[in-house]
């Protein structure tokens, strides 16, 4: 490709991908929902005197969050190329940036192997797809967890929603640990032993599967060190925004216990995980979401006083906009760091 397409091309997608994040950001925020009811709870909220410090804090662990993502992608990333903590960060806040627009976040996989230089970009997505394992890993094992622990705790509320018999509920207990116990084994053991799809692709035939098993290899080179490093950091990151998800609940005058918020907290995001979105559409999605889960534990989530509802919509709201909103915005930038089309070796 000559030099002249090829920097046409390129500035072609980048721009496209700036249009195409801030036009789906700000119709989500400004067409899609009526935000004045949140917005009339954030005045509310000013008379909190912590108010500000809470903020900043948020904001903080917001910067936090993806420096964390950051320092993952770079540690995996390196296998093929090394690249610095800060070329890392651009890439991951240009995934989400692209990923803010695609179903089920794919986009956050090609958003970040544009900036590499060098190395083969569809191993990098291979690379990007094992980080977001981890991370699912860590989502998945906490909120099947929660889930059981919220069966244990609170048996007569969800007895009586879900309409289950008393004499069923032993058996579902027993059914229940057992099932998830052996589901987060296994989910474990495979992530620890992903080298397992090597062997499994090297036993099925044809050119497409050969080829992409020469990507796949890739995923091999990690060692077990390795692989428990990224599990700790994507844990330290489901902490980070499950705190978040606490604060701005306290924020906003919805109180609950600080375990019993944490653990419906966890399931939240795991039903956020498993229910296919574009990421933009989470904003609504997150809210129903919340309010389900958090209305069981004040009785019935469909007799939930309004203001209650209020703050738990304005709480998930709030933390969309911090961290996928505003990254989503401020990657949309990093975008023009993108190269898509390579300069050939004979230019």
């Amino acid at each position: 490709m000559k030099t002249k397409v090829r920097k046409t091309y390129n500035y072609l997608i980048r721009f496209l991908i700036i249009f195409a994040t801030y036009g789906f950001i700000y119709q989500q925020i400004f067409y899609k929902h009526d935000l004045y009811q949140v917005y009339q709870s954030f005045l509310s909220s000013f008379n909190n005197s912590w108010f500000i410090y809470i903020a900043i804090f948020l904001l903080v662990m917001m910067f936090l969050n993806w420096t964390l993502e950051a320092i993952k992608w770079r540690l995996l990333i390196s296998k093929i190329e090394q690249i610095s903590w800060y070329k890392s960060f651009k890439a991951v806040l240009s995934g989400v940036a692209v990923s803010s627009f695609t179903p089920n976040r794919v986009g956050d996989y090609f958003g970040r192997v544009f900036i590499l230089e060098k190395a083969n970009r569809i191993e990098g997505v291979f690379i990007t797809i094992l980080g977001s394992m981890s991370q699912l890993l860590v989502t998945f094992t906490v909120g099947t967890t929660s889930l059981y622990i919220m069966f244990v705790v609170y048996p007569e509320t969800l007895l009586n929603y879900f309409n289950i018999p008393e004499y069923l509920y032993v058996y579902f207990l027993w059914g229940g640990v057992v099932l998830v116990l052996g589901a987060n084994i296994l989910v474990t053991l495979l992530f620890l032993n992903i080298s397992v799809l090597l062997s499994l692709s090297n036993r099925l035939k044809g050119k497409l599967v050969e080829k992409l098993t020469s990507y796949i290899h890739v995923l091999s080179a990690y060692a077990l060190r390795e692989l428990l490093t990224v599990i700790l950091l994507s844990l330290l990151r489901f902490i980070i925004f499950s705190t978040q998800l606490y604060l701005l609940l306290r924020l906003f005058s919805v109180e609950l216990p600080y375990f019993e918020a944490m653990m419906i907290i966890a399931v939240i995001f795991f039903v956020m995980t498993m229910i296919p979105t574009v990421a933009i559409t989470e904003l609504g999605i997150r809210g129903s979401v919340s309010l389900f889960l958090i209305g069981l534990y004040f009785g019935n989530p469909l007799e939930l006083p309004s203001s209650l509802s209020l703050g738990i919509i304005a709480a998930s709201t709030t933390l969309w906009i911090i961290n996928l909103a505003i990254p989503a915005l401020v990657g949309a930038i990093f975008v023009f760091n993108l190269k898509f089309f390579r300069k050939a070796r004979d230019e």
